[in-house]
């Protein structure tokens, strides 16, 4: 459901644009606005799952993302639009990291990788069918079902929880983090909100560098703060773990560049290409068909290679790729884009599945809540600021033409730009040992006289080290 909603709304979001009597680009607010709740809120899921059982904190987030979805279908304007995003997010914030932390802590360490690679299946369905829905809804109907089918999924998922998730809960700490949470929360949202801001027409440029700032000074009182409490909420000792360090910031940036993809892709073949919603779904969801075949390849092809080896191919292949539609035109072969979308999904998927599986390869059981907040913030936030990201290259690039409207130009530099943010992820796998993982890996350890302090931690089968 979570996946359906943001892929549906990239689709539709020039068809909402018109409708509200707003520009496109600033439809992104829809979408940052999400993944902003998103960042404040996922920091307290470990806690919250701890404390109250993951089942019951499960089915509450089910029922507050559903109620979100008929708010933003109700919406007449980009306001409440980005009001009722807001509440879905707060929803989604406990629905994913909750999800994946009763997974984590229901499966031994050697099959991390298979367990990442199936909790996945079922969340790519969104952005498999997404395009098509939502491009067809949005041609042949309104757009304010896109939001509205959420109701019957969101119903069946509260059913379905209550009959088969598990009251998993661990010992939580006896004190909520509240200033924690103040910091962190507010210093990620202000962050990706100044980011969003800057260039946005009618905004002054100060605005969005202030808020840059004050955010950044938030999250730097919250690195001081958390070297100072026992239990902080979100433990950033975990990135002295090299395995969750790689996979975390690697996979940030990463994230970066892949998120401003579903983001651009609607638009240059709506807006610059001319085609419907329908036809630009039917063309961009072959990404997420590559993903869901690769999920099943993914396993073998870790344990064969190793994290480090299919990171590094992986991360080089999908970002290089993630350029290429920088030179499409109006003239170039549906299949030759088709082709080249698929082929991108198909290496992103497997970069995906080993960096998740990464993260977490060498985590206790005891920090997994910890890591699974800190991670789940970090991906969202790289997501948001992938989106603002892209926009903004498009502002800028129209400035420096001093055109009021978007032209196939725009769209080649903002590419360029996705490309480069995703190859920067490569240097972080760079980094590891070339043994890195291999427990969760489900390889065999290789024999060696001399290995470095991460391979070394590794070696205690299933007792996976983290810093506490």
């Amino acid at each position: 459901m979570e996946n359906l909603d943001s892929t549906v709304l990239t689709t539709s979001m020039p068809a909402i644009a018109r409708d509200m009597g707003a520009h496109p680009i600033a439809l992104k607010l829809a979408l940052v606005t999400y993944l902003l709740s998103l960042a404040v809120f996922i920091p307290a899921s470990g806690w919250v799952a701890d404390r109250f059982g993951a089942r019951r904190v499960f089915r509450a987030a089910i029922l507050v993302f559903t109620i979100g979805s008929i708010l933003c279908g109700f919406s007449d304007s980009l306001v409440g639009l980005v009001a009722a995003r807001a509440l879905q997010g707060v929803g989604g914030a406990m629905m994913v990291p909750v999800g994946r932390l009763i997974v984590l802590r229901s499966v031994p360490t050697n099959e991390i990788v298979v367990a990442m690679a199936w909790i996945s299946i079922p969340a790519l369905i969104g952005p498999l069918i997404g395009p098509l829905v939502g491009g067809f809804i949005t041609t042949y109907f309104h757009w304010r079902w896109i939001f509205w089918i959420n109701v019957p999924i969101g119903v069946l998922g509260l059913v379905l929880a209550t009959l088969f998730i598990p009251d998993i809960r661990f010992t939580a700490p006896a004190r909520f983090d509240f200033r924690g949470l103040a910091l962190s929360g507010l210093g990620l949202a202000i962050c990706v909100m100044g980011a969003t801001l800057i260039g946005l027409a009618g905004v002054p440029w100060w605005v969005g560098v202030g808020l840059l700032v004050f955010g950044g000074l938030l999250l730097a009182a919250y690195w001081f703060y958390a070297r100072r409490v026992p239990a902080p909420l979100l433990n950033l000792d975990l990135f002295r773990v090299d395995t969750f360090r790689a996979g975390v910031g690697g996979g940030f940036m990463f994230r970066v560049g892949m998120g401003a993809s579903p983001f651009l892709l609607p638009l240059l073949l709506q807006v610059i290409f001319g085609l419907s919603p329908f036809q630009s779904g039917a063309i961009t969801f072959i990404g997420a068909g590559a993903a869901m075949l690769m999920k099943f390849a993914a396993p073998p092809l870790i344990r064969r290679f190793g994290f480090r080896q299919t990171l590094v191919i992986s991360a080089s292949i999908g970002g290089a790729l993630a350029a290429v539609p920088a030179g499409f035109t109006a003239q170039t072969p549906h299949i030759v884009i088709l082709m080249i979308l698929f082929v991108g999904g198909f290496f992103r998927s497997l970069f995906f599945t080993g960096v998740n599986a990464l993260s977490y390869a060498d985590i206790k059981q005891s920090m997994m809540s910890a890591a699974t907040s800190l991670a789940s913030v970090s991906q969202q936030v790289s997501r948001s600021i992938g989106i603002s990201l892209a926009a903004l290259v498009l502002e800028l690039s129209m400035a420096v033409r001093g055109a009021d409207t978007l032209s196939r130009a725009d769209f080649v530099v903002a590419f360029l730009a996705v490309g480069v943010m995703s190859l920067s992820s490569v240097p972080h796998f760079l980094k590891l040992h070339r043994d890195a993982g291999n427990e969760a890996a489900g390889r065999q350890r290789p024999r060696a006289p001399a290995q470095s302090e991460s391979a070394e931690m590794a070696e205690v089968p299933k007792k996976p080290v983290a810093s506490t």
